[in-house]
C-alpha cells in the first residue's frame, strides 16, 4: 500500500528532517511513528499528504510515485488519503455534517450518496444525533471524532493521522485509538503518528522509531529480533 524507498528530505534552510527512510505498509495494517520532537514525523506525513516531496528517494502509494506527481494530479491522489490533525481543522461556522459532507462534495458525489456516507461515518464515530450542531459547541473529543468522520467518510485506502490523541485525557485517548484499531478489518491501512509512548505500549502493534531524521528501529510485536 505505501512504500518509503530510502527517502530524504532536506529543507530549504538546510535542515535535514529526514536521512534515507526505509518502511512498507501492508494493506489493512495499522502502524505507529513515534520519535523525539523535530524527529521526522510530521515530515513523513506531509510527503504522504503530497504537501512536501522528497529530496531524494521515493514515496509509493500503490505503486505511484507521490514525489512524481503532477500538480493536476494532487488532488486526484490526496482522494485516497484520509488525514487525522491533532487541531481538528474544522470549519467552526458550518455544522458537523457539513465539515464531513466537505470531502465528498470536492469528489462530486450526488446528495443522496452524501447524506448515506455522511451518516454512517457519524454514526460510526458516535455523533449520529449531532449532525446539526456547530463545532464550537462540541468537546474537545467529540470534535476529534468529527476529524476522523471527515477522514473515514470517503473511505480511502490510507489514513494518517499528526498526533490524534495530543490533547486529550487518557480515557478519551483510548476512545479515539478504539476507532483506529477498528479501521484495519475494513481493509484501510492506517499510519498513527505519536509521542503517547504508554498508549502505544498498551496496543502492542508494529511501531516505527525515528531519531534524527533516520529510522532506528521497526518494532513487530511477535517478531524476534
Amino acid at each position: 500500500m505505501l512504500r518509503f524507498d530510502q527517502v530524504s528530505k532536506r529543507y530549504p534552510n538546510g535542515q535535514l528532517a529526514l536521512d534515507g527512510v526505509d518502511f512498507s505498509l501492508d494493506a489493512g495494517e495499522l502502524v505507529f511513528l513515534t520519535g523525539h520532537s523535530g524527529a521526522g514525523k510530521s515530515t513523513i506525513l506531509k510527503l504522504i499528504g503530497l504537501i512536501e516531496r522528497p529530496s531524494r528517494g521515493a514515496v509509493l502509494l500503490d505503486g505511484q510515485n507521490l514525489g512524481q506527481a503532477s500538480r493536476r494530479r494532487i488532488p486526484h491522489l490526496r482522494r485516497r488519503i484520509g488525514m487525522v490533525f491533532q487541531d481538528h481543522r474544522l470549519l467552526l461556522e458550518r455544522s458537523v455534517y457539513d465539515n464531513v459532507a466537505l470531502p465528498l462534495l470536492i469528489a462530486g458525489h450526488p446528495p443522496r450518496e452524501v447524506g448515506k456516507r455522511v451518516r454512517h461515518a457519524l454514526d460510526k464515530v458516535g455523533l449520529g444525533e449531532r449532525e446539526r450542531s456547530l463545532p464550537g459547541t462540541l468537546s474537545t473529543g467529540e470534535q476529534q471524532r468529527v476529524g476522523i468522520a471527515r477522514a473515514i467518510v470517503a473511505q480511502p485506502p490510507l489514513l494518517i493521522a499528526d498526533e490524534p490523541t495530543g490533547n486529550l485525557d487518557p480515557t478519551l485517548s483510548v476512545e479515539i485509538m478504539d476507532l483506529f484499531l477498528a479501521l484495519p478489518a475494513q481493509g484501510t491501512t492506517v499510519l498513527v503518528a505519536s509521542h503517547d509512548l504508554h498508549l502505544i505500549r498498551n496496543l502492542n502493534r508494529r511501531v516505527l522509531v525515528l531519531d534524527k531524521g533516520r529510522l532506528i528501529d521497526d518494532y513487530r510485536p511477535g517478531v524476534a529480533a
